[in-house]
This record gives structure tokens, sequence and C-alpha cells, in this order.
């Protein structure tokens, strides 16, 4: 896990677990700035390596008339100027193999969607990148099948992989994580990371907005640190309830900081 040295920086500290966390979408920059500013600071007090997410486009809504970003070029600028200003790594997702090397220009680590962990044309776009490749285990998904995604990047030459772990589909709406999937995938010799709010999704609502329990945040948060993910995906907002994206299942910002400090005193003794 050398790449997480590089990644960090400064920042880097083996004895905790990493952070990437940020709202869903890239909504307008005061948001951006405002997040990145407190959860840095949080994260420097308790020394967490974190890595600033937002999505500069959202390609998988479940609605045509869901806000999907505010333009790719825009969007990542604004994720570039966030790593600057705080210096921190920064990362978002992509959705097609072309935009690989678009979004490689201005971030530090591609995300996969989960949807996508089976694209072999985009795994290989973004492992030719030289990026690190974060790829999210697809629902439909056991962990040991994820060796198949490492592979795939390994193979174009870059050994530069996280894997996360997101839950996985229960019925039509709903999803459950099966805590099995992080010690399986940290096998493979890579970090793994725990989604700790798309995991609690509550997919293909009628409504044509997929809701959430954020209520289990911190249940979920708990039980990725004591079964040794190395590192908790979070997304979180000032206001969920007027999010553009995924309000149903984003922490509030206000609550993250109490969260963090809890898991790191459980890091302490796991460790």
């Amino acid at each position: 896990m050398k790449h997480l040295k590089s990644l960090f920086q400064e920042q880097y500290n083996p004895e905790n677990f990493f952070l990437i966390a940020g709202p869903c979408v890239i909504e307008e920059e005061e948001l951006l700035m405002t997040v990145a500013e407190k959860i840095t600071g949080i994260c420097k007090r308790l020394e967490i390596p974190y890595i600033f997410k937002a999505s500069y486009r959202k390609a998988n809504r479940t609605s045509v008339h869901s806000f999907t970003g505010i333009g790719d070029v825009e969007g990542l600028e604004l994720l570039q100027k966030i790593g600057k200003t705080f210096n921190v790594p920064v990362t978002s997702d992509i959705h097609s193999a072309a935009e690989a090397a678009m979004a490689a220009a201005y971030v530090d680590v591609l995300q996969i969607p989960a949807f996508l962990c089976r694209q072999t044309d985009i795994l290989l776009a973004a492992a030719e990148t030289g990026k690190v490749v974060n790829v999210k285990k697809g629902q439909f998904l056991s962990g040991e099948s994820m060796k198949f995604a490492v592979e795939k990047i390994k193979g174009a030459g870059n050994n530069n992989i996280m894997l996360t772990e997101r839950g996985t589909t229960f019925g039509y709406q709903d999803l459950v994580v099966d805590y099995r999937n992080i010690p399986v995938m940290r096998e493979f010799g890579h970090p793994v990371i725990m989604d700790c709010t798309h995991s609690l999704q509550q997919p293909n609502q009628t409504s044509g907005v997929t809701g959430g329990n954020p209520k289990m945040i911190s249940t979920i948060a708990k039980a990725a640190i004591a079964t040794g993910a190395d590192g908790l995906f979070i997304e979180t907002h000032p206001n969920p309830a007027c999010a553009k994206s995924d309000g149903a299942n984003m922490l509030h910002l206000d609550h993250l900081e109490e969260l963090l400090e809890k898991l790191v005193e459980i890091r302490k003794v796991v460790k």
C-alpha cells in the first residue's frame, strides 16, 4: 500500500483509517469550500488522512429530471481548486473510458462507480492514467469477484488500487452490508474502504428519487472499522434536505466530527 504514503504525503498516518468525504455532487463553489474547510480542520486535529470527494457529473440518476452537475470542466476546475487551497488529494467518479484522461488532469484518485466495476474499457483507461483507481464493488458482486477488477488494472501496469464495499442488493429497494467482504478484499493487497452512505441507499423508489437511512451511518462506520477497513467513504452536506443529489442518505456535516472522534477510538482498540 505504498501509494497511500505518496497520495497523502505529510498527512499519511498508517495507524489511523483515512477518510474520503464531501458532498455527493458539485452544486456550487461556496458549498465545496465550506465542506472542505470544515472537514480538513477536523481531520488535521484527529490525524485522519483526508481525500475530498464530489462528483463533477452524476450520470447514473434515476430520473431524467434529476440534477447532474454544473458542467464537466467547471466542476473539475473547482475540485482542483479545493485540492490546491486545502492541500488535500481530491477524487471524483468517471462514467466512461473517454472521461478518464480528462478527469485525471484535475483529480488525484479516479473512482469507478459500482455499476461499472466490470467495464473493462473504463478500468483500463483509468489504470493507464497512472492515477490511484478506487473501484466500488458492484451491488451484484461478491468480494471474491473483485479480484478480476484488480487483475485488469494491474495488467495495465497500475498497482495503485483501492476497493470500496458499498452494500449488496437486497430485494428491489434495499441494500445490506456483508462485512465478510472487507477482509476478503484486503487479501488482494490493496486498501479497502467502506462506503458508509451509499450502502444505506434505498434505490428504485417510485418517486424517482433514491431513498436512504442516514440514522445507520454511525453503525455502518463503526462495524467497518472493527472489521479492518482501511478507509471510510462518507458523503456529507450542511443541509442534506436541500442537497441536489443523494440527500436522503448523506450525513449532516454538523454530525461528522463527533462520529469521527468515536471511530478514532475504535481504531485504536482494533489496532
